[in-house]
């Protein structure tokens, strides 16, 4: 998988850390027991509830271009299957995650406890007003497409903080974007052309100023 999916021709991601760590996580750990045998391919796969777990080269990818570090707090939107947290829990010092969907919640969470991953909390939630009490955050990382980044993820970034998200309309053309926060700049590059499934819950709403 790191080496023909990752490292190959055409992937070329370089991150050692990220490499390494991708390399001996156990992916199929992360995937219900009928989907295993096709845990390490190229390609997403369904963990029920119509969400998926991404294909291994846009995890590697998005976790490259996010660039955690050792004492960062990170972040994430989406748990899903659990994988990326994982991932997440390996490389920085710790790791929130939030995951709308109940059951695949509660199964991430105990597959996370399982296999020691003793840094990452879970929260089952709507992450589009991210994780305040916890914030701010070193890194964020979103693995579901809002049609536009949530203004409350950016308010919870440090200054100097990065955001790995994907945006755009379901269905439709979408842009991984990475964004930089800069004071109160917010600094954005379109990384990558993406297919990720929607962001429910609040992604909509406009937020609404607190009661006088």
């Amino acid at each position: 998988m790191v080496a023909e999916q990752l490292r190959g021709h055409g992937r070329n991601l370089t991150n050692a850390r990220v490499l390494e760590v991708m390399g001996r996580l156990p992916r199929h750990e992360f995937i219900p027991q009928k989907q295993r045998s096709s845990a390490y391919e190229d390609c997403p796969l369904p963990i029920g509830k119509g969400q998926t777990i991404s294909q291994p080269f846009i995890v590697g990818f998005m976790t490259e271009q996010l660039d955690p570090q050792p004492t960062d707090k990170i972040l994430e939107v989406g748990t899903g299957s659990g994988y990326q947290a994982a991932i997440l829990a390996e490389l920085a010092a710790q790791v929130y995650t939030i995951e709308i969907v109940e059951d695949l919640g509660r199964q991430a969470a105990y597959d996370l406890k399982r296999l020691g991953h003793t840094n990452v909390h879970t929260r089952i939630g709507d992450g589009y007003r991210g994780w305040p009490e916890a914030a701010p955050f070193d890194a964020i990382i979103v693995t579901c497409a809002p049609d536009d980044v949530p203004r409350p993820l950016v308010d919870q970034l440090k200054d100097g903080g990065r955001m790995i998200i994907p945006v755009g309309p379901t269905g439709s053309h979408q842009d991984l974007v990475l964004l930089r926060k800069r004071g109160n700049r917010v600094e954005k590059q379109s990384v990558l052309p993406v297919l990720f499934v929607p962001m429910t819950g609040d992604r909509g709403k406009p937020t609404r100023p607190p009661a006088p």
